[in-house]
């Protein structure tokens, strides 16, 4: 199936070249991040297949939405799925990693959203694949490197959103006060009603205000999902 490509309403991804395929994560956090402060400029950090970037491009008037790789492979089939886009000429893709990245541009450019579906095993396990090890654990982008970079590229009246397991929620909430981050909005995502829940769908901004918190459930029974859950995705998915 991962050889196929992947197609949305509006754009379709090759992913046979990337150790992370399409999941649920990066479209349920290209759905859920607010774009009522109409950003002009974006930054997917961590893109993958490009998913995200091609999502905000399709979403946004953003003049720029730029996106950082650092593994090889992927991020050359990014700039691939990024050209045969309908918003070529507002993607850019850099190799690079994100400490590299944050050094260079932190004088030079600040984004009014940066967005990322960071890393997130942190077991001490390893597949043996180097690629897909980069791509799933969170040694390769942890939060400790991440919302402090993160902070340094933000416009001031940026917001910061993330995607991370639940059982994260308060350390990066605790990271990004540290780094004057402040939580606006989290939505935490559950499989099915009675699941446990597994995600945090988290917005920073710059300044504190009053924290809106809410739930997704994605299923009522298997492959049945919720109204919200295809409300939200439904300018993608070609079957919702």
């Amino acid at each position: 199936m991962s050889q196929k490509p992947f197609k949305f309403k509006q754009f379709s991804i090759d992913q046979d070249r990337c150790a992370m395929k399409i999941g649920t994560d990066g479209v349920l956090l290209g759905t859920w991040s607010s774009l009522d402060h109409q950003p002009e400029s974006i930054l997917d950090i961590g893109t993958g297949t490009g998913l995200i970037a091609l999502m905000m491009a399709q979403r946004s008037d953003a003049e720029l939405v730029d996106a950082i790789e650092i593994e090889e492979n992927a991020y050359e089939q990014s700039v691939e799925n990024f050209e045969k886009s309908d918003w070529g000429d507002r993607l850019f893709c850099y190799h690079a990693g994100f400490d590299e990245f944050v050094d260079e541009m932190q004088d030079e450019e600040k984004y009014d959203l940066i967005i990322s579906n960071p890393p997130f095993y942190s077991e001490n396990y390893k597949t043996g694949d180097e690629n897909r090890d980069q791509a799933r654990f969170a040694d390769a982008l942890p939060l400790s490197e991440l919302i402090p970079g993160a902070s340094l590229l933000l416009s001031e009246n940026g917001h910061f959103d993330i995607i991370i397991p639940y059982a994260e929620e308060k350390k990066a909430i605790e990271l990004a006060e540290k780094n004057n981050l402040f939580p606006i909005r989290i939505t935490r995502v559950k499989g099915t009603e009675s699941s446990p829940i597994k995600r945090s769908l988290i917005s920073f901004g710059s300044t504190r205000e009053k924290l809106i918190i809410d739930e997704l459930i994605l299923e009522i029974s298997r492959h049945n999902y919720t109204e919200e859950f295809k409300n939200l995705v439904r300018d993608f998915y070609l079957k919702l």
